[in-house]
């Protein structure tokens, strides 16, 4: 957005983080998103915006969390005016429950559908590739790939930066009209299985495999992690409805859903680095 020359205001918990984005010409905001007065002051003045739910693992009541972003999110928007919004959802968003936190973001889209006036492109993103990332811990630790999710159960999985890439299109545009809904898919569907064949010939594992960990076992783990009991058994609850098929896409797969990141490039320039720098400092 910056690149286009838009007048850009980032908004962010820590005035540190956003410094990076000054730098390029942003104007920067501090405030906690759960903040509702503090949103209505961050959204002053915009006539577009890009609105998500910070992941807080550690709330020990994720759902009450997501609310209170959901509202202070909505009530922004609302107060200010501001006509075109896009925002960030998922995969399984359409469902009322059953799917762990992204019933947060199930919320989000009712709150956003509900607002007069506004523009709203409610992106449904698939499985995000950085969900991989913990697994080189995992992989120093156990020697393999470990997981709640069906090893065989191909999954669209999708770069963030491309999520990135397309709302900021869309904000650079702002020719949309009404309440939209638009899944994103990554550049393919991919199992788990097929994931650990890549990821083992980057790092030099040609062995390596993945093995789906029951719910009792992982719980522990992802406590131990940093995770809240709360938001491990969200997590849990999430995969259990992927492996169901209870949450999954209702596109079929076109030029418009597919991403150009795929986990192979993903893989070589972002777990890659990630795996070798945790190797250095264990």
């Amino acid at each position: 957005m910056l690149a286009k020359r838009e007048k850009v205001r980032v908004v962010g918990r820590d005035e540190r983080k956003l410094e990076r984005f000054k730098q390029k010409g942003a104007e920067a905001f501090a405030g906690d998103v759960t903040d509702a007065s503090a949103m209505a002051r961050a959204f002053s003045g915009a006539e577009a915006a890009y609105v998500m739910v910070p992941p807080n693992i550690a709330s020990p009541n994720v759902r009450g969390y997501q609310e209170r972003v959901n509202e202070a999110l909505a009530a922004a928007l609302e107060k200010n005016g501001v006509r075109y919004a896009v925002a960030l959802s998922s995969v399984g968003a359409d469902k009322s429950g059953g799917t762990g936190p992204v019933l947060g973001l199930h919320a989000l889209e009712q709150k956003l559908e509900a607002i007069a006036g506004l523009n709203v492109i409610l992106l449904r993103a698939g499985y995000f590739m950085e969900n991989i990332l913990p697994q080189a811990g995992v992989i120093q630790s156990l020697g393999n790939m470990a997981g709640p999710v069906r090893s065989d159960l191909a999954l669209p999985m999708i770069a963030t930066r491309d999520i990135g890439a397309v709302a900021a299109e869309a904000l650079a545009r702002r020719d949309f009209q009404g309440k939209q809904r638009r899944e994103l898919l990554g550049a393919r569907d991919i199992s788990y299985a097929q994931v650990a064949k890549i990821v083992g010939a980057a790092i030099g594992k040609l062995d390596l495999t993945y093995q789906q960990a029951p719910a009792a076992q992982l719980k522990p783990a992802l406590v131990q992690m940093g995770m809240s009991p709360d938001m491990a058994d969200l997590l849990l609850e999430m995969s259990e409805a992927l492996n169901s098929g209870h949450m999954r896409a209702l596109e079929p797969r076109s030029a418009q859903n597919t991403t150009p990141t795929t986990v192979e490039t993903f893989v070589a320039e972002v777990f890659v680095p990630a795996y070798r720098a945790k190797a250095a400092r264990a």
